[in-house]
């Protein structure tokens, strides 16, 4: 595994020379398959402050790798799902902590969150125009038909682009532009959620969880909706894992 990872970076380094494009745009794309893989190790290290040190790294050679090959779509989905879950993790669980001791700290903590998270949702943006040419002038102008392009593997860029914009609308309460943008948010998950309900083991659903109680102009109990996502989520996953239960108790 290493010997692969040092002969990939090698590539990339001859890339750098003086050479044809087509060379660079070979490496990059070989390295762009090999980030877009990380994701995985870095979800099974139990060390969160070497995943912690580590990250920003590993994101930014991604955003250095999509300069070269901008239309390699693992590596935006990868990208995309890396900024959230980095973002979610670090920064504004950082926010929270210091909301009781410093309010403009936490603040400015939020100001960062929302940023990266709408770079996430940039991303699984241009992930859904690489299959989808035009998706994104479609969601501006009517997201329900922009929605009705995409097809079932599209799912994880749906769920991970949704999911960022919803994080960055619930850090920016000073920005009504961008709180706007939930009709979209609906729209993207809605889509995921017919398209594979059973994706990553009920994620769509554990996110809804959460999601139902602000869910705008729907009918019903949201409280009852809520429950029948966790009820859902839970069966999906086998018990077996934490997002649904930790959702519900939020």
């Amino acid at each position: 595994m290493m010997n692969q990872v040092v002969l990939r970076l090698m590539a990339v380094a001859l890339a750098l020379l003086p050479c044809g494009c087509s060379i660079r745009h070979l490496a990059a794309n070989q390295l762009g398959d090999a980030l877009a893989g990380s994701g995985k190790l870095f979800a099974s290290d139990d060390d969160p402050e070497l995943i912690r040190a580590a990250a920003p790294f590993s994101l930014k050679l991604m955003e250095g790798v999509l300069e070269e090959s901008p239309r390699h779509e693992a590596l935006l989905y990868a990208t995309s799902s890396g900024f959230t879950e980095y973002t979610y993790a670090f920064i504004q669980q950082d926010a929270d902590r210091e909301e009781d001791k410093d309010v403009a700290a936490a603040g400015a903590l939020r100001d960062q969150a929302r940023k990266l998270y709408l770079r996430a949702r940039n991303y699984g943006l241009r992930g859904l125009e690489v299959n989808h040419k035009g998706f994104q002038q479609a969601l501006a102008q009517n997201s329900s038909n922009a929605a009705a392009m995409t097809r079932k593997k599209d799912v994880p860029l749906l769920y991970w682009t949704a999911v960022s914009w919803a994080a960055a609308i619930a850090v920016s309460k000073d920005h009504p532009e961008l709180i706007a943008d939930q009709p979209k948010v609906e729209v993207l998950i809605d889509r995921a959620l017919v398209l594979d309900e059973s994706y990553n083991y009920g994620a769509i659903h554990s996110f809804l969880i959460t999601y139902e109680l602000s869910r705008r102009g729907a009918t019903g109990d949201p409280v009852r909706r809520a429950r029948e996502h966790f009820d859902r989520a839970v069966q999906l996953s086998g018990g077996q894992m934490a997002g649904p239960y930790v959702a519900l108790a939020e």
